[in-house]
């Protein structure tokens, strides 16, 4: 009996229908992607192909020559520390009209202001408050 075992036993195992058995695949309402020996009743299944061997992950691009990145990371840095200068000049130019309006609206009772093309004085509640703004920017925005 062992001797006839052995052999069914061994052509069982090495028999593709033995090692794997078929595959489905199927993606449920959340979203979430599964894979069963049994397709699912009421969804549709997409069986996989096993015997198709997988394919290899792309080739990885060769390391670049480093003095190539080391110029490259330069530039980069040159246009990064453009973009903070100019931020800054863009800032040093706004505190500078933050402080001169601050400095009409503080010395100046009688401001008016361009409204629709026509030159309408401010209120003392107008002023105030727009004081109070300009100084909120200067605190927040210039030391």
């Amino acid at each position: 009996m062992r001797v006839i075992l052995i052999p069914v036993i061994a052509l069982v195992l090495a028999s593709p229908a033995g090692v794997a058995a078929q595959i489905y695949k199927w993606v449920d309402s959340q979203g979430v992607t599964h894979f069963d020996a049994q397709p699912p009743t009421g969804q549709n299944a997409t069986p996989v192909d096993a015997a198709r061997p997988v394919a290899p992950p792309p080739a990885m691009p060769k390391a670049h020559d480093p003095a190539q990145a080391e110029a490259a990371q330069r530039a980069a840095d040159q246009q990064v520390q453009q973009q903070v200068q100019e931020a800054d000049d863009r800032m040093a130019q706004f505190c500078d009209t933050s402080r001169n309006n601050l400095a009409q609206l503080q010395g100046n009772p009688r401001i008016r202001q361009e409204i629709g093309g026509e030159l309408k004085p401010l209120t003392e509640e107008e002023r105030q408050g727009k004081i109070a703004l300009v100084q909120k920017q200067l605190a927040e925005n210039c030391q």
